[in-house]
């Protein structure tokens, strides 16, 4: 599978793809209208083995819920991430077995390198 859950409205959610060059062969899929399914969400698990990894603690409902003082399990973030769209980290880029979570210089190099290994 090769495919980018990303926000439409996020600045960095596009300079990331914009950066990795996303080819127009992934599946683009904005979260916000589109959602993310259990089915979706499992996939990402299998990928990287935790939900937390897929977690957004820059969420604004994570402060407004004063979720940092609550000892979250890892079907927590599962159901707050199917919850609302907004607890899932963002961009997340999957290209075939390898997954890439975040906007992160280092997460972005990978991503780029592992989608074009031929380039610099």
């Amino acid at each position: 599978m090769q495919k980018v859950y990303y926000l439409s409205t996020c600045d960095t959610c596009k300079r990331v793809m914009n950066e990795v060059e996303i080819p127009s062969s992934f599946i683009k899929q904005d979260i916000k209208t589109q959602g993310i399914t259990e089915e979706e969400l499992d996939e990402l698990f299998n990928l990287t083995d935790s939900f937390e990894n897929l977690f957004s603690r820059r969420a604004k409902l994570f402060q407004e819920r004063k979720l940092k003082d609550e000892n979250l399990l890892e079907e927590d973030y599962k159901q707050l991430i199917l919850e609302h769209y907004t607890f899932l980290k963002r961009p997340v880029i999957v290209n075939n077995d390898e997954i890439f979570i975040g906007s992160s210089a280092k997460t972005v190099a990978a991503a780029k390198k592992s989608i074009h290994p031929k380039s610099k």
